[in-house]
């Protein structure tokens, strides 16, 4: 595991390459998670119960701004990172800035 969990779609490579020799299963979840509630932490729980290494999808704050308007994101893309980083059920994050999260999907190639 990286010294820090938040990494670029670039550096994922080698922790799905650990996940596939070990045969084990990469789950992908995306989000905004602008204002954490008890329903982003429940998803969270449950998406990581579904397989060995959860990748979380962060919009970044362009994207979010694009996506719920001009006044968000509330919380600064540093600030959501760092706060979905403690969940001990959050393994990696990484920070896309499309609209839609198929481009970081193709390069996570995630089991479920």
């Amino acid at each position: 595991m990286p010294a820090t969990k938040i990494l670029s779609a670039a550096e994922l490579g080698e922790c799905r390459e650990r996940v596939e020799r070990e045969g084990g299963k990469l789950v992908f979840t995306n989000g905004c998670f602008d204002i954490l509630h008890y329903g982003h932490a429940y998803l969270l729980q449950f998406a990581r119960e579904q397989g060995d290494l959860l990748v979380l999808g962060l919009n970044s704050a362009a994207s979010v701004r694009r996506y719920k308007g001009p006044d968000r994101p509330l919380v600064p893309e540093d600030q959501r990172s760092y706060m979905l980083s403690l969940y001990p059920f959050v393994d990696l994050i990484v920070l896309f800035d499309d609209d839609d999260p198929s481009a970081l999907i193709a390069a996570v190639r995630p089991d479920v």
